[in-house]
């Protein structure tokens, strides 16, 4: 009983902190407003990097030594939460965070992939769309193309892979054609060593793989004496292996190409890991999403300052919001791009109100889609 007094006294006396904080935290955003007003009748930015600075520094004076990476961070918190507001009052800057939906593609729907039959790309095609006419391409910048083009309904890229991490090309491709996530799907990728019937494993001299393929089976491959020719896709690489007729080439790929390519397997399930699952994104020219939509993924950059990264995500934890995933990408020489994946609808209101906080106080911001997973 005694600890629980003590609790409720404490407890107490917070609450009565936070009756003070409250009034004086509207009370500066007011006063932030009216110096937004100034700015704007004089034509100036909402952004001070010298101002905000300054005002850091004055409150890191007063704060003890234990507590200064805390302080700054209320600080550069409350200032972001101040630009925020400023631009969604004065500047007008309340503009959609994705463009109106368009509905899913019926009927005859067209769908492209990278690579040739056979490709994991394409048993994730399958997977997501049984009964669309499939068009393979050679590279995967070919998918934006054909989908920005609107040559097709829709492209399947892959995206990130359990063991290997992300595939950054593609995160590259969504910046560059300005293509939108509309679905995503995982295949499990259960690679195998394929081979021209006949062939021996002591035969093999030289083995064809996606990069991807030879870092998810590198265990397999180390010690062996064995040439390794990078492929544009494992189905790519199975394809090479069965026209290859010397008896000494093999390639890395699905149990599908080798049954297309007319290949036996000489060693299944050579992952470093049973749990090897590769995602894949739907991409279209148009977003398509509604209340069932569960994941959001954004893309970022940020001052090039400490803490404008933590800045930046301290809205979707405030909001409650589950970042599922970041990963970065470099743009320019010291500098990088984030791209975020959240779990959430951006039809929610609280959801949408955690991605505009974070837009406030990055350089770039933009939602790539609202979707789900299949």
């Amino acid at each position: 009983m005694e600890v629980q007094k003590q609790l409720t006294e404490i407890r107490e006396k917070i609450d009565g902190i936070d009756k003070q904080i409250i009034p004086l935290f509207l009370e500066r955003m007011e006063a932030s407003l009216k110096a937004g007003e100034v700015k704007g009748q004089n034509n100036m930015s909402i952004l001070d990097e010298e101002r905000e600075q300054q005002v850091v520094d004055q409150v890191m004076d007063m704060a003890d030594e234990s507590l200064r990476g805390e302080t700054a961070l209320l600080m550069r918190t409350i200032i972001a939460l101040s630009r925020e507001y400023q631009n969604r009052l004065l500047m007008h800057r309340e503009a959609p965070l994705l463009p109106p939906a368009q509905p899913p593609a019926t009927g005859h729907i067209t769908c492209t992939y990278q690579g040739v039959p056979g490709a994991w790309s394409e048993q994730a095609l399958i997977k997501l769309f049984p009964d669309a006419e499939r068009q393979a391409v050679e590279f995967f910048e070919d998918v934006f193309l054909a989908v920005k083009e609107k040559r097709v309904d829709y492209g399947v890229v892959a995206i990130e892979n359990s063991t290997t991490g992300a595939i950054g090309e593609t995160y590259d491709l969504l910046r560059k054609y300005g293509c939108f996530i509309v679905g995503r799907t995982w295949v499990e990728a259960r690679q195998c060593l394929l081979a021209p019937r006949g062939t021996k494993l002591s035969d093999i001299r030289e083995v064809f793989s996606h990069p991807e393929g030879f870092k998810q089976c590198s265990g397999f491959l180390r010690g062996r004496a064995w040439d390794l020719f990078a492929s544009s896709n494992t189905a790519v690489a199975a394809e090479t292996a069965a026209k290859s007729g010397n008896g000494k080439t093999a390639a890395i790929g699905s149990r599908r190409a080798g049954e297309l390519y007319g290949l036996e397997i000489l060693e299944p399930d050579i992952m470093d890991s049973n749990e090897n699952r590769t995602s894949f994104v739907v991409i279209a020219a148009q977003p398509e999403y509604d209340e069932s939509s569960d994941l959001i993924s954004v893309t970022f950059s940020t001052a090039h300052r400490s803490g404008a990264l933590c800045e930046a995500l301290l809205p979707f934890m405030a909001s409650g919001l589950n970042l599922m995933r970041i990963e970065s990408r470099p743009s320019t020489a010291g500098k990088y791009r984030f791209f975020a994946e959240l779990a959430g609808t951006i039809l929610d209101g609280n959801v949408a109100s955690a991605l505009r906080h974070a837009a406030g106080v990055c350089e770039y911001f933009e939602v790539l889609g609202c979707y789900s997973n299949q």
